[in-house]
């Protein structure tokens, strides 16, 4: 019999810790989809999907992302980020792009890869800032406002992408609006999507909670169109 109570026991701490972790589970589910919902509202009315009538800015920051997928192939997000970038400043709803990516590492430069893509479509050398230090979202946001001076700019990624974006921008006091790029399909997007969810209500924590800074500050560096406007 002790034996028995002492199984019955366990059982019931085991339907206890099940319980409790369920309601712990959605706690969290719950937060992250009011975190959200948040985000969304704060920027909604903000995000055009057309070129043509995307707000017309300064400075576009085009998002860096991989050039390739890891199975082989193009990245139909780096591609529908480079022709929507090129198209907007040819379209003169931007004057200069500022490319903030990843660097951390000799063999992977995503700054790069969008200076190559962008000048095989004809965009001048002077019409393009590369950051290196966009290690991030976050990171390439704030050094937009801090490191080159930006006051006004067009996000350029894809729309999921997008509030989280202009979210953090508005945190800084960064004035933005989204230009959403082409949708491209790749395996896998919605672990994306998943990712992104997650991703925003991060976001809120790294700017209201825990006061995050980015990787890398460095100097202040003036884009040429800020050097060009104090020379007139």
């Amino acid at each position: 019999m002790p034996r028995d109570n002492g199984c019955r026991g366990l059982v019931r701490w085991g339907w206890r810790l099940l319980k409790w972790g369920l309601v712990g589970v959605l706690l969290m589910l719950t937060v992250v989809v009011a975190l959200n919902v948040w985000v969304f509202a704060k920027t909604a009315g903000r995000i055009q999907h057309d070129p043509l009538v995307c707000a017309s800015e300064p400075v576009g920051l085009v998002f860096g992302t991989a050039e390739g997928l890891r199975g082989g192939g193009h990245n139909p997000y780096f591609t529908a980020r480079m022709e929507t970038a090129a198209q907007l400043l040819r379209l003169g709803r931007v004057q200069h792009l500022l490319l903030s990516g990843d660097n951390s590492t000799r063999y992977y430069n995503e700054p790069v890869s969008m200076w190559r893509a962008l000048r095989d479509r004809n965009v001048s050398t002077d019409d393009m800032t590369l950051d290196y230090a966009g290690f991030s979202t976050f990171d390439s946001v704030v050094r937009a406002r801090r490191v080159f001076g930006v006051e006004r700019v067009l996000l350029i990624s894809q729309a999921w992408h997008l509030p989280r974006a202009l979210f953090i921008a508005d945190a800084i006091g960064l004035k933005a609006q989204g230009c959403a790029v082409p949708e491209g399909q790749i395996a896998g997007e919605w672990q994306l999507w998943l990712r992104e969810w997650l991703a925003r209500a991060a976001a809120v924590g790294d700017l209201y909670l825990w006061g995050r800074d980015p990787y890398f500050l460095g100097p202040q560096v003036t884009l040429p169109i800020f050097r060009k406007l104090k020379e007139e």
